[in-house]
C-alpha cells in the first residue's frame, strides 16, 4: 500500500504521506524510494506547475527517520551510505523545477524537518503541536541529510547551532522568527495558504523570506569563528566529553559554511557513519527504543484493566509537592485541578505556586495567553472535600507520616464517587500499609513523583496485591498525560529509584567520613557521567528528608544499608541543605558556591590532603550497580528496561551509559563480582555481591541479550 496520494487542485499537485500501518509518519528507506518515484513523475506532467507535500497523520508531519533502519547499521561506510541516500533525497526536492511547498502541521522532528528545509517554502500551522527542531544528538547523532548544511545557510550559524545541539523543538511563532518557516497561519487554512503560495511560486514568483542569522555573528569569518568557540566550550562544559556528536556538529557546520556545501555534505555523512557505530550512540539508540516501548505499556498484561478517563483530578496538600502536582497536570494534561488544604493560607500559596508554573510557560512562548488564562481556570482550592465528588483520581500529597496519610485516605474516601483512583505521593512508606484500613484498597495506589514535579521527567507507580488492573491502567496513563516517563514499580521498601539511590548516597558519607574532600566525591561522579554529584545531591534532596529514608531503608533491609553517621551529624548542627543555605556547599541567593570545609570539623576527622579517585569513584558506582541487580533480581521492576529507565530519568544515571543493568552487562558479571569482593575484603560486607551477579558470572548471563540478538 502506497505512503502517498496525490490530489490535483487546478496547477497544483497536493501531495499527501499517510504512512499505512503506522501512527506516526517516518523516513524511511521505503518512503524515500516512493517519493522520488513521485517527484519523476510529477516533474513530467505538464499541467502540474508546483506540489504541495502535506500529512495525513493528525497532528504529526514527519516525526523523523526511521530508527528500526539505524539500529541494524553494522559499519561506518553502511552509516554513511544511509546519510549519503537521504543527502540525495533531499538535493532531489531541492533541485525540483516543480517548487515543492511544505504544509506542516503537527511534528516536523529530525528527516521530517530536513525534507521541510529542501522544500522551496514553508508554511506552519499556529497550533500548539506543531513543532520544528532536530532531535538527533540524544541519539548520538547529527542530522544526517543534509540539515546540517541547509540549517545553517538558512537561519545562520549561532541559531542552526543552537537548535541542533540543544535538540529543542521549537513551536510555529518561534520558527517564524528565526526563519525556520515562512508563514504561520491558523490550521484550518493551511491547506488553502499552501496552495496558493504553490500557484504563486509556480508562476515564477520568488518566496517572500526574510534573511537568516545575525550580520555580526554570521556576516563575517570573526564572528562565526566566535560562535564556534563559544558553542564548542559549552558544549565541553554540558556534557564533559562523554557525547561527541555535538563536537561533531559544530565541525560539520564549520566545514560546511567555511568551504562550500560539497564538502560540508561529504562531512556530514562521515560524521554521520562514525557517529553511528559509536557506544554513545547505540545506548542513546537502545534508550529511544526502551522509552517508546513503555509508552505502550500500561502496567499490566495486554488485555487487563481499562483506563477511566480523567477530567478532574484532587489534590490533597497544597505543600511544594501537591502544588507541583497540581500546576503540571494543569499545564500538560489540561485538567481541571482541585487542591485541598486544611488551611486556607495554604491553599492560596499552593494556588499561586501551580499558576507559577503555568507562568513560567507563558514567559517561555510555551503558552499563549489564551492558552494561560484557560488553562489557569482550571486550578481551584478548598479547606474541605468539596468539589471531590466529580474527581477521576484523587493524588494524596500530605507529610510523610504513615498515621496522616492513613487518615487522609479514609476522609478521601466518604468524598469520592465508587469509581475514583486514590494515589498515595510518597517516597518511602510502603504503599499496603498507606491503604491498610481503607475501605476500598482496590482503588487504591502509589504515585511517586520526583521533585520538582513540573521538570522531573519520571513517575513510580506502585500499586499492592489488592490494587485492581483499571486503577494501574488509569493511572499510568494518566501520569503519561502528565508528560511523564511511567515506570509500574512493585510495593517494596524505597520502591526502584530511591532502592538503587541511597546505597550510593550511604557510600558518599561513609568516604566523608574518611575525610575525602567534598569536591573530590562529587567531581568523580560528574566525571564518570551524572548530572550532579551525590553529595551535592543530598543538599538538593534535603537532609532532613535523606535522614528519614535513611532510616527507613535500614529498618527494613537491614545491616546492609546501615546510614553513615554524616546526617545525623549535619542535621544536628542544623543544616538542612539548599532549603535553608546549610549543608555540605554554602549558598548565595539559592545559589551553590562552594563546599563547607567545616563539615569534616563537624565529623571529627581530618580531610585528607589527596584521595585516589579511582577508589572514590569504584565506591559509588559499585554501590549503586550491586543494589540494581539485587532489587532486580527480587522483581521491584519487571524489566531490566524499566530499571535501567527508572535509572535514567529519576536520578540522572549517564544516558551514554545506557542504565546500570546495561553497566552491567557492559563490565561482565564476572568482572563485577570480582571488583565487589576487592571493595568487600576492604570496606565491609555491604559490598559482598549480589546472589544474582554470582549466578550470572557462573552462567555467563546477562540481563540483555548480546548485541545483534533482538
Amino acid at each position: 500500500m502506497s505512503a502517498f496520494t496525490t490530489q490535483r487542485q487546478g496547477g497544483v499537485a497536493v501531495v499527501t504521506l499517510d504512512a499505512p500501518h503506522n501512527a506516526v509518519n517516518k523516513i524511511s528507506n521505503a518512503t524515500r524510494w516512493e517519493l522520488e518515484d513521485l517527484l519523476q513523475r510529477l516533474e513530467t506532467d505538464e499541467l502540474v506547475k508546483a506540489i504541495v507535500l502535506r500529512s495525513g497523520k493528525p497532528d504529526i508531519f514527519i516525526a523523523g527517520a526511521d530508527i528500526e533502519e539505524f539500529a541494524v547499521l553494522r559499519s561506518v561506510e553502511e552509516a554513511a551510505r544511509l546519510s549519503k541516500d537521504g543527502q540525495l533525497l533531499m538535493q532531489r526536492v531541492a533541485d525540483s523545477p516543480k517548487p515543492v511547498i511544505a504544509a506542516i502541521h503537527g511534528a516536523c522532528l529530525g528527516g521530517g524537518l530536513e525534507l521541510a528545509l529542501a522544500c522551496r517554502y514553508r508554511i506552519a500551522s499556529d497550533h500548539p503541536k506543531t513543532v520544528l527542531g532536530f532531535p538527533e544528538v540524544q541519539l548520538g547523532l547529527i542530522p544526517g541529510a543534509g540539515g546540517s548544511n541547509r540549517l545553517p545557510r538558512l537561519i545562520g550559524a549561532r541559531a542552526a547551532l543552537d537548535l541542533i545541539l540543544t535538540a529543542r523543538n521549537e513551536r510555529s511563532r518561534k520558527a517564524l522568527a528565526l526563519g525556520l518557516v515562512d508563514e504561520v497561519v491558523p490550521e484550518a487554512i493551511l491547506l488553502d495558504i499552501a496552495i496558493a503560495a504553490a500557484e504563486r511560486l509556480g508562476r515564477g514568483a520568488g518566496p517572500r523570506r526574510r534573511r537568516g542569522g545575525s550580520l555580526l555573528f554570521d556576516g563575517n569569518l570573526i564572528g562565526r569563528m566566535l560562535v564556534y568557540r563559544g558553542a564548542r566550550q559549552q558544549v565541553e562544559k554540558r556534557t564533559g566529553g562523554h557525547y561527541p556528536a555535538p563536537l561533531r556538529a559544530i565541525d560539520v557546520v564549520r566545514t560546511s559554511l567555511e568551504h562550500g556545501m560539497v564538502r560540508g555534505l561529504e562531512a556530514e555523512a562521515q560524521a554521520f557513519g562514525e557517529l553511528a557505530m559509536t557506544d554513545v550512540s547505540r545506548r542513546l539508540v537502545e534508550v529511544f527504543f526502551a522509552t517508546t516501548e513503555l509508552k505502550k505499556d500500561d502496567g499490566v498484561p495486554a488485555g487487563y484493566g481499562h483506563a477511566r478517563p480523567v477530567r478532574r483530578v484532587g489534590v490533597v496538600g497544597s505543600g511544594f509537592m501537591g502544588s507541583g502536582i497540581a500546576g503540571t497536570a494543569v499545564m500538560q494534561a489540561g485538567v481541571e485541578v482541585r487542591m485541598k488544604d486544611a488551611d486556607l493560607t495554604k491553599v492560596g500559596k499552593g494556588l499561586k505556586a501551580a499558576t507559577d508554573i503555568l507562568t513560567a510557560q507563558l514567559s517561555r512562548h510555551r503558552l499563549t495567553p489564551h492558552e494561560y488564562v484557560r488553562k489557569r481556570a482550571y486550578l481551584s482550592g478548598s479547606g474541605g472535600f468539596d468539589g471531590f465528588g466529580g474527581a477521576d483520581i484523587v493524588i494524596e500529597a500530605v507529610f510523610e507520616e504513615l498515621g496522616v496519610k492513613r487518615q487522609v485516605i479514609s476522609d478521601v474516601e466518604t468524598a469520592i464517587s465508587a469509581t475514583t483512583v486514590i494515589a498515595t505521593n510518597t517516597s518511602t512508606l510502603p504503599i499496603h500499609e498507606v491503604a491498610s484500613g481503607a475501605h476500598h484498597p482496590e482503588r487504591i495506589l502509589g504515585m511517586h513523583f520526583f521533585s520538582p514535579v513540573e521538570k522531573m521527567p519520571l513517575v513510580e507507580v506502585i500499586p499492592t496485591d489488592q490494587t485492581s488492573a483499571d486503577a494501574i491502567v488509569t493511572t499510568v496513563q494518566f501520569g503519561r498525560r502528565m508528560g511523564k516517563t511511567v515506570i509500574v514499580v512493585a510495593d517494596s521498601p524505597g520502591f526502584w529509584v530511591n532502592r538503587i539511590l541511597l546505597p550510593y548516597l550511604n557510600e558518599a558519607g561513609f568516604l566523608l567520613e574518611a575525610g575525602v574532600p567534598i569536591e573530590t566525591i562529587d567531581t568523580a561522579m560528574t566525571r564518570w557521567g551524572f548530572p550532579v554529584g551525590p553529595v551535592a545531591l543530598m543538599d538538593e534532596v534535603g537532609l532532613d528528608i535523606g535522614e528519614k529514608a535513611g532510616k527507613v531503608m535500614h529498618q527494613a533491609l537491614g545491616d546492609r544499608l546501615r546510614p553513615s553517621r554524616v546526617i545525623g551529624v549535619m542535621r544536628a548542627d542544623g543544616r538542612l541543605g539548599r532549603k535553608n543555605a546549610r549543608g555540605f556547599y554554602f549558598y548565595k541567593d539559592g545559589h551553590k558556591t562552594g563546599a563547607d570545609s567545616t563539615v569534616f570539623h563537624l565529623l571529627g576527622v581530618r580531610p585528607l590532603g589527596d584521595a585516589d579517585r579511582q577508589m572514590v569513584e569504584d565506591r559509588l558506582v559499585f554501590a549503586m550497580l550491586n543494589e540494581a541487580a539485587r532489587a532486580m533480581s527480587e522483581g521491584v521492576v519487571r524489566t531490566p528496561r524499566d530499571g535501567d529507565v527508572g535509572a535514567l530519568f529519576g536520578i540522572g544515571f549517564p544516558a551514554f551509559r545506557g542504565g546500570p543493568l546495561r553497566e552491567l552487562d557492559t563490565i561482565g558479571a564476572a568482572e563485577a563480582v570480582a571488583r565487589l569482593e576487592k571493595l568487600a575484603a576492604m570496606h565491609g560486607p555491604r559490598f559482598e555481591p549480589a546472589p544474582v551477579l554470582d549466578e550470572m558470572a557462573r552462567t555467563g548471563q546477562r540481563w540483555y541479550p548480546t548485541p545483534g540478538e533482538r
